[in-house]
């Protein structure tokens, strides 16, 4: 039976702010099998959410993007990032734990989201990451039990901030397609036209 391990490889990271090296767990991209996506493009994999491993983030200075816009940084936002998050930040342990969870890849995702919007990121970088923490969230939620009124209540807690950035990926993406040019975010102007679609669908 294949383990969620069983997928991933410790990959060693040169920061683009700082310049600190750090390790982070990957996924062996050959060796995932795709599942039938959900109807919003979420991806789903069989054995492990690939997902939960897509952000880079640095243990010495705090800086998080997605893996794609990890290493393209001006001068002025490597500058921004160092003033409005390195010097705050709290230096955490520089080894990758061995798998990481759904809480702390949210965390993750939520981190890359403030560094985009500290180093005046495209619009659209932060629609995707807000798509992305909503997918989280699902796939979060599906695994929580649904017995007691608690965990109920924690569910519903829990679709509620999802829908919040559900809607704020949906506006930002409409948004986008006003003002950048395609591709977005690797989309083309068809599967750009399908997505806002199905969140359109979930919003009524």
């Amino acid at each position: 039976m294949e383990k969620e391990t069983d997928f991933l490889f410790t990959k060693h990271i040169r920061c683009t702010v700082c310049g600190e090296t750090f390790e982070t767990r990957v996924i062996k991209s050959g060796s995932l099998r795709r599942l039938e996506p959900d109807f919003d493009l979420r991806p789903r994999f069989r054995y492990v959410d690939a997902l939960k491993y897509e952000v880079y983030s640095c243990p010495h200075c705090g800086y998080s993007a997605m893996s794609r816009y990890f290493e393209n940084l001006t001068k002025i936002q490597k500058d921004l990032i160092r003033e409005n998050i390195g010097s705050r930040f709290q230096p955490v342990s520089t080894k990758a734990p061995e798998t990481i969870d759904y809480k702390t890849a949210i965390l993750r995702f939520k981190l890359s989201l403030h560094n985009s919007e500290v180093k005046r990121a495209k619009l659209s970088e932060k629609a995707y990451t807000c798509l992305k923490i909503a997918w989280l969230y699902n796939s979060y939620m599906e695994e929580l039990p649904e017995k007691t009124e608690e965990e109920k209540a924690q569910k519903s807690a829990l679709k509620q901030t999802k829908d919040q950035f559900y809607q704020k990926a949906f506006e930002a993406f409409k948004e986008t397609v006003a003002t950048e040019d395609f591709p977005i975010c690797g989309m083309d102007t068809h599967t750009m036209d399908y997505l806002l679609a199905a969140l359109a669908c979930h919003f009524k």
